[in-house]
């Protein structure tokens, strides 16, 4: 939905860069003058406020300048925005967040914070869940504003996705430095997932590993998914005799960090709408880059 006072409206009749479209478009303006208007929210796509110069886009898309400046929305303080565009949000997860509502707590979730947010800036907005982290992970998780948004990117999500790294501390040291894990996954009525080497028993799992820091008795890995399965790091690393730290569930006996030691640290994949690469790398959790000094 359009913001009735926007000044001037633009339809994208090629696919261009919004900086590049912008200088075209109002050639009495300056890059400077442009960014301006972008952080003040007065450039809208399709209904929605872009902040973004190098927003990617498409034939078709409508551009609005807003002649006020946008409310600024108070962003969830607990969940970092990464990116945001009219299609997108990508956050950082913190530890001990729940992704979604479950039956004992609705309230205290990334989609409940997510979902205050967007409502602030538009009450009709809703936005949807792409893929979830476990309540005890942390790191980039990314929610769509729309359900054909949230299908493109699940419908796509092994072939558009092109990075998908974890670090996770591992309770022993692996016997090699580095190595790939394959498996086959299932998950029982008890919502445990088990590994089995039978075609027949489960799903396709692959994980490649790198050991980056140990100590005697840990090491801190980084784990490349080839494919994503439900807790599919956990159990691999289990696989190994190296559980994460804190993992209880998947073999683990000690805790040194208080939390469990996976994050979700790199995620690349491309636009749904745009086609553009977006690459998210976020710092590392102190609990780990503490632990390994």
């Amino acid at each position: 939905m359009t913001n009735k006072s926007a000044a001037t409206g633009f339809k994208v009749t090629e696919d261009s860069e919004l900086m590049a479209f912008l200088l075209q478009k109002l050639p009495q303006q300056s890059r400077t003058s442009i960014k301006t208007l972008l952080q003040n929210r007065q450039i809208w796509i399709d209904g929605q406020p872009v902040t973004q110069f190098n927003y990617q886009l498409k034939i078709g898309q409508q551009v609005d300048i807003q002649r006020n400046k946008g409310t600024s929305a108070e962003r969830p303080r607990s969940l970092p925005i990464l990116f945001e565009d009219a299609h997108l949000i990508v956050v950082e997860k913190p530890a001990g967040l729940l992704s979604m509502a479950t039956d004992r707590e609705k309230e205290q979730t990334a989609y409940s914070q997510l979902s205050s947010y967007v409502k602030q800036q538009n009450p009709p907005s809703k936005i949807f869940i792409v893929h979830r982290l476990d309540r005890e992970t942390s790191g980039v998780m990314v929610f769509a504003k729309s359900a054909v948004v949230q299908e493109r990117l699940q419908n796509a999500w092994n072939t558009d996705t092109k990075e998908r790294i974890y670090l996770a501390i591992t309770e022993g040291v692996p016997a090699l430095v580095s190595g790939k894990i394959t498996s086959y996954l299932f998950e029982s009525k008890a919502f445990i997932v088990y590994s089995s080497q039978n075609p027949q028993r489960g799903q396709y799992a692959a994980s490649h590993y790198e050991v980056l820091k140990t100590t005697r008795a840990n090491a801190l890995l980084k784990v490349r998914l080839e494919t994503g399965r439900k807790n599919q790091v956990r159990v691999h690393l289990q696989d190994l005799n190296t559980p994460i730290v804190g993992d209880k569930k998947y073999g683990a006996t000690t805790n040194p960090i208080r939390r469990l030691g996976l994050h979700a640290w790199v995620l690349a994949f491309e636009h749904p709408i745009t086609g553009q690469l977006l690459r998210f790398e976020t710092k590392i959790p102190l609990p780990f880059s503490d632990f390994f000094k």
